[in-house]
């Protein structure tokens, strides 16, 4: 049985200083309906933009995520959208009214349990994955960042890292499954390196770091002239330590919490992909860099073969829904401008037509003769006719009406077509309008090629 989507039962809200912003910006999390996906919004910008939580958008990872859609950013978004994934939330609205979410404890604990208390629950729809059918493989060579996914049956990660650290030493963390993230990786803390600090504290950055918000390691004696300096980054008393270690005496909660904390960070940049994935995961020194090059590349290649997948499969030997005939039946239109051929599918939502480009078309005898090429007005005219039919079709009385094409949006030819093409016409309901009126989306394949595309607008009749 298919697994649903999710969202959250109720509203639930939290504040909170922005680790580098040092603001206190309060954050609601809101239910969203099935399909609208992870989603924040500015509510202090006078226009309400919804911002998706896509690795499209992403335009900083220098110390942490950063995503700006419309000339609205939302930043450090990284722990809290690990919490959403590993918790299962599939539609979200994050409501803000600042700049970046709250550090509050450096890890992705207290988001679990804000999502807990809000509850769970699932919606009508199937929750979408997407199986990895090959092996994927990301390098940097500038940050000897090493990324891979390879083909598994369920959403494993497994993290290296290796800063040349005698503290931090070589650590590696394995996650065999998201329903191990609550207990075993939520909690571990994000962490810098003392001498980071103090050039980030120097950019005017790190405003909101405490050091209950974030493990900061010392690789060498803390100075007694450095101390005072210290307790003034970090808002509180800096004791010396003898050698090196953690500032403060932190205890850590993980004796590998370094590479756990690494792994909530990898899981909340590849959540930026919008499509869960079902592979394995495996990560050698990763960052917010390499995380989101990485989700780019997986993103490329899900769209590709979204695309691919939904080109409607003509089987030559099958037979139609609608011969030439009954297309006859209920468009008035005849040759040489009835251009389609059969339907293969219809449905309330959907229809597909072909029709098989020869080269005896008429128009072919003064459009380009020397390189016959078919016009797109023609294009739009087989959309239209196949948009008729699913519009008439939806009326049930089929003889009584007609359509006309009334509106076109978004036009694009991206490929020419040529004698001996055979056209893969796709038109879905997009919207109804007023009594009508109906908005259609219309795609033109040829083979595995997108040749055209456009919103159609047609108005049915009785004449």
């Amino acid at each position: 049985m298919a697994e649903l989507q999710c969202t959250i039962a109720r509203h639930i809200s939290f504040s909170g200083r922005g680790l580098h912003t040092g603001k206190v910006v309060q954050v609601a999390l809101k239910p969203a309906a099935e399909n609208f996906g992870i989603q924040f919004c500015r509510i202090d910008t006078e226009q309400r933009v919804l911002i998706p939580a896509d690795c499209d958008w992403v335009v900083d990872v220098s110390r942490g995520t950063t995503i700006e859609f419309q000339g609205q950013k939302v930043a450090t978004i990284e722990h809290l959208m690990s919490a959403v994934i590993a918790m299962g939330i599939d539609n979200l609205l994050i409501e803000l009214d600042g700049q970046e979410i709250p550090i509050l404890d450096g890890s992705a604990q207290p988001f679990v349990d804000l999502i807990l208390s809000a509850g769970i629950v699932e919606q009508s729809l199937p929750r979408e994955y997407f199986v990895l059918d090959q092996t994927f493989y990301f390098y940097d060579e500038e940050k000897d960042v090493e990324m891979t996914a390879i083909p598994h049956e369920d959403y494993s990660i497994t993290v290296m890292i290796d800063f040349n650290s005698e503290v931090i030493g070589k650590q590696y963390a394995q996650l065999k499954s998201l329903s191990e993230f609550k207990n075993n990786f939520a909690a571990a803390r994000t962490f810098c390196f003392l001498h980071e600090v103090e050039v980030l504290y120097a950019q005017g950055l790190i405003k909101g770091g405490e050091l209950n918000n974030a493990i900061v390691v010392a690789e060498k004696e803390i100075p007694s002239s450095k101390v005072s300096y210290l307790a003034q980054i970090f808002n509180q008393n800096v004791h010396s330590i003898p050698e090196k270690g953690i500032v403060n005496h932190i205890d850590l909660r993980y004796t590998n919490e370094m590479a756990r904390h690494k792994l909530v960070d990898v899981i909340g940049d590849l959540g930026l992909i919008g499509t869960r994935i079902k592979g394995k995961i495996i990560a050698s020194k990763p960052g917010h860099s390499a995380n989101v090059a990485f989700a780019q590349q997986l993103k490329k290649y899900i769209r590709e073969q979204k695309r691919i997948r939904e080109i409607p499969i003509v089987q030559p030997n099958a037979s139609p829904i609608m011969d030439l005939t009954a297309i006859k039946e209920i468009l008035p239109h005849r040759s040489p401008f009835l251009l389609l051929d059969k339907v293969i599918e219809i449905s309330e939502s959907h229809i597909v037509a072909v029709k098989n480009v020869t080269n005896n078309e008429p128009f072919f005898e003064g459009h380009f003769p020397n390189k016959p090429i078919m016009p797109g007005v023609l294009q739009i005219e087989a959309m239209a006719q196949t948009g008729g039919i699913l519009a008439l079709k939806r009326e049930g009385n089929t003889k009584d009406f007609l359509t006309y094409l009334v509106e076109v949006e978004d036009c694009k030819f991206k490929f020419p077509v040529e004698p001996g093409d055979t056209l893969v016409i796709k038109m879905e309901i997009l919207e109804e309008l007023k009594r009508g009126f109906r908005k259609m989306k219309g795609i033109i394949y040829v083979g595995q090629r997108i040749v055209a595309e456009a919103k159609l607008t047609a108005k049915i009749f009785k004449p």
